[in-house]
């Protein structure tokens, strides 16, 4: 099978096994996307979802919380990982969107790459989920299934898996192929024991569980 045939064996699964897929981080607007994705990095959706509710109806937008006390945001999502960090950055991203951006996410991935806390997974996430932009986002999900997929060859960084799968991809659903390779990762080929009698792309899996993901830690 070539490299082409591959995609298009995968791209031709997915179209079929997830036909709409959607980020699973509740967000109504920009800013509260923006917010979620930064507080998931290595915390999972589902207790980000528990956090937003609260933090955001205390601060609604970058002016409201660009004014808090980082101890105040700290106490909103202490139960998420990385508190004090997150905390430090969810302030200082507001602010540098009120003094840079009017209080508005900019769309661009040199302009988003620029906030603090903010890297290229969670760019674009932003970039993708809300601005429309065809860019493929890699977390460990994504990296650790595209390697095993063969769709990605000695991608040891974030960079180069995005790379490859970018080259790979149709352009125009690059955005949508994020979100397939992420639910898989997220509940078929999990990390520790994948669920291969639960895929259908068993067949083309070079089936590596031991991929070392340390470098990718979700950021």
């Amino acid at each position: 099978m070539t490299r082409k045939q591959l995609f298009d064996h995968v791209c031709s699964y997915f179209a079929d096994a997830m036909p709409e897929v959607k980020p699973e981080l509740n967000y109504s607007d920009a800013f509260s996307l923006l917010v979620a994705v930064m507080l998931s990095a290595q915390c999972t959706d589902k207790r980000v979802n528990m956090i937003t509710p609260a933090l955001l109806k205390r601060y609604p937008n970058a002016h409201e919380m660009s004014k808090a006390e980082e101890r105040d945001v700290y106490d909103l999502i202490a139960s998420c990982s990385y508190p004090n960090m997150k905390a430090k950055h969810l302030v200082e991203m507001s602010k540098m969107l009120c003094e840079k951006f009017g209080g508005e996410v900019p769309g661009s991935m040199e302009e988003l790459e620029s906030i603090p806390g903010v890297g290229r997974k969670t760019a674009s996430v932003v970039a993708s989920v809300w601005f429309g932009k065809q860019v493929i986002a890699v977390d460990t999900h994504v990296h650790r299934v595209a390697a095993r997929l063969g769709l990605t060859k000695d991608a040891t960084t974030p960079l180069a898996t995005q790379k490859q799968l970018t080259e790979g991809f149709p352009h125009e659903i690059l955005g949508t192929a994020h979100h397939w390779l992420l639910l898989h990762g997220r509940y078929v080929c999990i990390a520790r024991k994948p669920k291969c009698d639960k895929c259908g792309l068993a067949d083309v899996c070079k089936n590596k569980p031991k991929d070392d993901l340390k470098h990718l830690k979700n950021r």
